[in-house]
């Protein structure tokens, strides 16, 4: 008997290094669009447990309404993947609710720490963790995108960012609104200073001649 069965393994086939043909992913795009899917699997699982203790129903609402879409743009990414060809939708645009009004300005409040008990965590908290699963989302799709080799999956990947950029500046919305998320602003002549502290360039720069520059 040969010593490989005798341990319950199978033969390889001579040439197991041929991909199949079909496949038109290279290998570290695989590796990556399992990360994001996971990913974005771990943030539907978190946003479920986090309603569980969620008691305004304003972010409920908020909370519901990110998680259906970003359900949606989970199941785009699994079809491309799957299919390396375009989904039978495309990715759509996330409406946001809130008003894009932001409350300015630091008043007054509590000092923060951890919590030492499980009913200490409200919607501040709450509201938090999501914006920065939300973040976190963003940053890497984005990474992953510019990598993939199948230009459809890209493109999903790609076009997917703008939309949990979108809802992670919801989250902040409702933070500000609430006061969770408190935006300090500079004096106005340090802001003034900053803001034209560049400018444009008049014409396009005319790169020089590698041989006006040879190495040494």
């Amino acid at each position: 008997m040969n010593p490989n069965q005798q341990q319950g393994m199978t033969n390889m086939p001579q040439n197991s290094t041929q991909a199949t043909p079909t496949f038109n992913h290279g290998g570290h795009e695989m590796f990556d669009c399992h990360e994001i899917l996971a990913g974005i699997i771990n943030v539907l699982d978190q946003f479920m447990i986090f309603r569980g203790y969620m008691k305004d129903p304003e972010l409920i609402q908020l909370l519901d309404r990110q998680y259906q879409f970003l359900e949606s743009q989970y199941n785009l990414i699994v079809e491309s993947f799957r299919s390396g060809q375009d989904p039978s939708q495309g990715t759509g645009q996330y409406q946001m609710k809130l008003s894009h009004t932001v409350q300015f300005g630091i008043k007054p409040s509590a000092p923060k720490k951890p919590n030492r008990n499980i009913s200490e965590v409200k919607e501040a908290g709450l509201s938090a963790h999501m914006l920065g699963l939300l973040k976190s989302t963003a940053s890497t799709m984005a990474m992953i995108a510019v990598e993939v080799t199948n230009p459809v999956i890209r493109r999903v990947l790609a076009d997917t960012v703008p939309n949990i950029i979108e809802m992670a500046y919801e989250v902040f919305l409702y933070q500000n609104k609430h006061g969770y998320y408190q935006v300090p602003q500079l004096k106005p002549a340090d802001m003034q200073a900053m803001s034209t502290a560049f400018t444009t360039v008049s014409q396009p720069a005319t790169m020089p001649s590698n041989h006006q520059h040879p190495l040494h």
